[in-house]
């Protein structure tokens, strides 16, 4: 693990150089709405030090990163009524990973959503995904 890897996309929206709708954050986590999102609200946390994926990242980054993740669920229950919730970490690409950089998966779930998994990732409407980010702020 190292600070930063100056190639990763997510090392770059934990920098501030790449622009993302953030909706929590801490001293070693930031949580961020998913700009392809299998349902309303879903978002991704992630830690602030770079580790590739669960195999590597230390110990106590990974609990920041899980509690972070367990603190945005229960805003999602609370504020748009989702009726459950998968948390998802992806590790390796043959595991579906495309972002080498820690990350946990929050989505909202929802009595009868269509989202099976693997879902399809595709852009989801910017105002949509605005909307929702506010709700979890």
């Amino acid at each position: 693990m190292s600070d930063r890897d100056p190639d990763c996309l997510f090392c770059k929206i934990v920098a501030g150089e790449i622009p993302s709708t953030r909706v929590d954050e801490d001293e070693r986590t930031v949580a961020f709405m998913d700009i392809n999102p299998a349902t309303r609200g879903h978002a991704l946390v992630i830690p602030r030090a770079h580790s590739a994926n669960l195999l590597e990242i230390d110990a106590e980054e990974l609990a920041a990163t899980v509690a972070a993740a367990q603190r945005l669920a229960r805003t999602a229950v609370e504020r748009f009524g989702a009726d459950g919730v998968n948390l998802i970490n992806s590790c390796g690409s043959a595991a579906w990973q495309t972002v080498f950089h820690f990350h946990i998966h929050v989505i909202p779930r929802y009595e009868g959503d269509p989202m099976r998994l693997p879902w399809t990732p595709s852009p989801g409407d910017p105002d949509e995904i605005a909307a929702a980010a506010a709700q979890l702020r």
